[in-house]
């Protein structure tokens, strides 16, 4: 006799296939149809989020759907190196809170359907704070101390994630900020891809240049300067960098490097007069146009920036009433 499951509650990806077949799904991978699809979340250039329920434990969670190698339809082979990729980096930051945790992998056992079930945060990225919306220093202290303890854990797991952003650091009660979206990680070492990684506002000088893009960088390196670009726009409440190009992009980026970020009359950013001398420091080390002079997340944690005042309870208060 034919054996039946239950049908997906809604949600394209879950009902990939009408009938799902009766074979187990193999030892690596749970079935999809353990979890009850609630509503999409969003879309990437490599997966498909949604908002679902475990059946076994009632858990919420997110579940990203990895797209096939050809085209968008569901049924065709995944690209199952990418997924591996993103599976392994996630597994190897568990446990660290300022990183998205992984629950879960799973498949559609009648196709050819991969998902990566990870803890469900919230609906809201950093982005949606950052728009228009400047933070004070202290909050934008109390946020990287966050953020860069995210970077310091995966760069320890001998990972980097090179497409740090604001769109990919999800903001949980607290205002707790959680990497995701490893899509684009890597363990390997140097060279990487032929091409341009990652999101062009967020590109490092040395991604952009003709050896950057054949691969030759330090992808731990470009995490660092993405990092500052997003200390950047939550001071400024804004993009840090508006070109439309890779050319146009580099010239922005030799411009911010003759404005010396460092120095106190610099016009970078709007010129920041308000901002200490501590966050200068660090805002313009992980801005630091030569890659073998930017600051690593350990050495940018251990600053006094961070390390001669702990945030108020007051500052955390401030942030949990922001994000609630």
């Amino acid at each position: 006799m034919a054996c039946k499951r239950p049908a997906p509650d809604g949600g394209d990806a879950f009902l990939a296939a009408a009938s799902p077949c009766c074979k187990k799904p193999r030892p690596l991978f749970t079935s999809i149809f353990n979890y009850e699809y609630l509503h999409k979340l969003g879309a990437g250039r490599y997966g498909v989020v949604y908002k679902a329920r475990d059946r076994r434990t009632g858990e919420t969670v997110a579940v990203k759907w990895v797209r096939p190698r050809r085209g968008l339809d569901h049924g065709q082979p995944a690209n199952l190196a990418a997924f591996a990729s993103e599976r392994d980096c996630l597994a190897a930051c568990r446990g660290y809170p300022s990183v998205v945790q992984l629950r879960d992998v799973a498949s559609n056992p009648s196709n050819w359907d991969v998902f990566i079930v990870m803890e469900f945060v919230g609906a809201n990225s950093l982005r949606d704070f950052i728009a228009g919306c400047p933070f004070s220093e202290v909050e934008t202290r109390a946020l990287m101390r966050r953020l860069l303890a995210g970077v310091r854990a995966m760069h320890r797991a001998g990972m980097a994630h090179r497409d740090i952003k604001p769109g990919n650091i999800l903001v949980g009660p607290g205002f707790a900020l959680k990497i995701c979206d490893f899509g684009m990680a890597t363990t390997a070492p140097p060279p990487y891809e032929p091409y341009m990684v990652g999101t062009l506002h967020y590109n490092s000088p040395e991604q952009l240049t003709e050896s950057g893009l054949n691969g030759k960088y330090d992808a731990k390196v470009v995490d660092m300067w993405a990092a500052g670009c997003v200390m950047a726009e939550l001071l400024t409440g804004g993009r840090a960098f508006t070109s439309e190009t890779a050319k146009e992009h580099l010239l922005e980026l030799v411009e911010l490097r003759d404005y010396d970020i460092g120095s106190r009359n610099s016009l970078a950013f709007g010129g920041l007069r308000w901002l200490s001398p501590a966050g200068r420091e660090v805002l313009a080390g992980l801005l630091a146009f030569d890659g073998d002079k930017r600051m690593t997340a350990e050495a940018a944690l251990e600053h006094r920036w961070f390390t001669e005042e702990a945030d108020s309870p007051a500052v955390l208060s401030c942030l949990a009433a922001i994000a609630s």
